[in-house]
C-alpha cells in the first residue's frame, strides 16, 4: 500500500487515500494503484477515501468530515480527482479532467480531444485521433497526464515524445509528413545542392519521387543530398521509380 502522508504522492498533491473499489486497498492515486496491482482502478467508481491526517474512512468529498482537512484544492466529483489548483476543469466530452484554464481550450468533436484555442480552425482533424496510442512510446494519449502535441498532419504525440523525436528526425512516424515547418531548411538545402555537383556519370540521372508532404509525384534529377518535389518544393521525398537518363543524354 502506498504511503502518502499529507502531501499525496509523486503524481498528485492530496490529503487522502483512495479506497480502490476493485480490491479494497488504499492508495494515494489510481496511478500508484495501477503500478502495484495487476488490474486497473476505475476512477469513476471510487466512493470512499481515507483522511491522511485523522485516518477517518468516509465518502469521497473535498474536505474531511472528521478534521476538516482539505483533500485537494481541486476536486472533481466525477473523476474523483484530488490535486493542487492547476486550473483544472472537467470536460464532459472527453469524459475526464483536463488542466486549464478552461477558457484557453476548446473540445474538437471530431478529434475527440480538448485543444488550445490557437488551433481552432487551424489543425487537421482525424476521427477519434486521441483514442490512438502515441506512436513513439505506444502509451495512451487520451488519459495521459502528459500533454498532447498536434502535428500538421493531424496525428498526435505526447509533447515529451515529440521533443525527443525532433532530436532524431523531423517526420511523423505514422505518415512521414514533416512534423514542423521546414521551409527555411529546404532553402538552405537548395544552396547546398547547387554548390555540390554530382559526379559526371550521375549529373543527368533522373528519378521519380513521391513527396511525403503533398503526395505529388515528380521526375527530378538525382542528388545524394536530396531530391526536391516539383509541386511544393519540399525535400521530404522518397524515390518511387527507376533511374533513367535525361532526354539530352538519350
Amino acid at each position: 500500500m502506498a504511503a502518502a502522508g499529507d502531501k499525496g504522492c509523486e503524481h498528485y498533491r492530496r490529503g487522502c487515500l483512495l479506497r480502490a473499489p476493485c480490491c479494497g486497498k488504499l492508495y494515494a492515486c489510481r496511478l500508484c494503484h495501477d503500478g502495484a496491482e495487476e488490474h486497473q482502478l476505475d476512477r469513476f467508481c471510487v466512493s470512499e477515501v481515507k483522511c491522511t491526517r485523522c485516518r477517518l474512512l468516509q465518502k469521497a468529498q473535498q474536505r474531511c468530515e472528521g478534521c476538516d482537512n482539505l483533500f485537494g484544492e481541486y476536486y472533481c466529483g466525477i473523476c474523483h480527482l484530488f490535486d493542487s489548483d492547476k486550473k483544472q476543469y472537467h470536460c464532459p466530452e472527453c469524459g475526464i479532467c483536463r488542466i486549464g484554464p478552461k477558457e484557453d481550450f476548446f473540445h474538437c468533436s471530431k478529434c475527440n480531444l480538448c485543444l488550445s484555442l490557437s488551433l481552432r480552425g487551424k489543425h487537421k482533424c482525424i476521427e477519434n485521433v486521441s483514442r490512438q496510442d502515441c506512436p513513439i512510446c505506444l502509451e495512451d494519449i487520451h488519459t495521459s497526464r502528459v500533454g498532447a502535441h498536434v502535428l500538421p498532419c493531424g496525428h498526435l504525440l505526447h509533447r515529451t515524445c515529440y521533443e525527443d523525436m525532433l532530436r532524431e528526425g523531423y517526420r511523423c512516424p505514422l505518415c512521414m509528413h514533416s512534423a514542423l515547418d521546414m521551409t527555411r531548411y529546404w532553402r538552405q538545402l537548395d544552396d547546398e545542392v547547387a554548390h555540390t555537383p554530382m559526379p559526371t556519370e550521375y549529373q543527368n540521372v533522373m528519378v521519380e519521387v513521391l513527396c511525403n508532404d503533398c503526395n505529388a509525384r515528380s521526375t527530378v534529377r538525382f542528388h545524394v543530398l536530396g531530391m526536391k518535389c516539383q509541386n511544393c518544393e519540399s525535400y521530404n521525398t522518397t524515390q518511387c521509380g527507376r533511374c533513367s537518363l535525361s532526354l539530352e543524354e538519350q
